[in-house]
């Protein structure tokens, strides 16, 4: 190999791929039980800290846009999780509310997201400096990357 650099193993990009997947299959397994996704878990998590956002508010806390969120938001308010309402001063604003249903879910979900913690093998100080330092690359990443004017080719 010419570029010792180009190594799948030397890639931190696959690092974080490959770590992500597991994580996410870990949480599929016991979120398949609660008839979740993923997807559906993360909306919830943002739901649970601040209840009654916008559609837009959720898509920005989770880097989606407002297209990808809505039929991911329709599912759970099929379920019976959340509600779906127009904003009263604004009716082009659509605002998500969680249900008692919704609400509900959070202490069974708390258990599950120990359980996948601790299947990490880290420990405390160990998973908060991952957090941490991932946190961080998001913000260097997303801040370079708004810095950068587009490439001409």
């Amino acid at each position: 190999m010419k570029h010792e650099n180009l190594k799948l193993d030397n890639q931190l990009c696959f690092a974080l791929y490959s770590a992500t997947h597991a994580l996410t299959r870990a949480y599929r397994n016991v979120l398949d039980a609660k008839g979740l996704t993923y997807t559906q878990y993360l909306v919830l998590l943002v739901l649970w800290e601040n209840d009654c956002m916008s559609v837009s508010a959720i898509a920005q806390k989770l880097d989606l846009d407002s297209a990808s969120l809505t039929p991911i938001l329709k599912r759970l308010e099929t379920a019976g999780i959340l509600q779906r309402l127009r904003n009263k001063s604004d009716e082009r604003v659509v605002e998500i509310k969680l249900t008692d249903k919704g609400n509900a879910l959070q202490d069974e979900i708390a258990g599950i997201q120990k359980g996948v913690a601790c299947k990490t093998g880290l420990n405390t100080q160990e998973f908060n400096q991952l957090k941490k330092t991932l946190h961080e690359l998001v913000r260097v990443m997303n801040t370079e990357t708004e810095a950068q004017p587009a490439e001409v080719v």
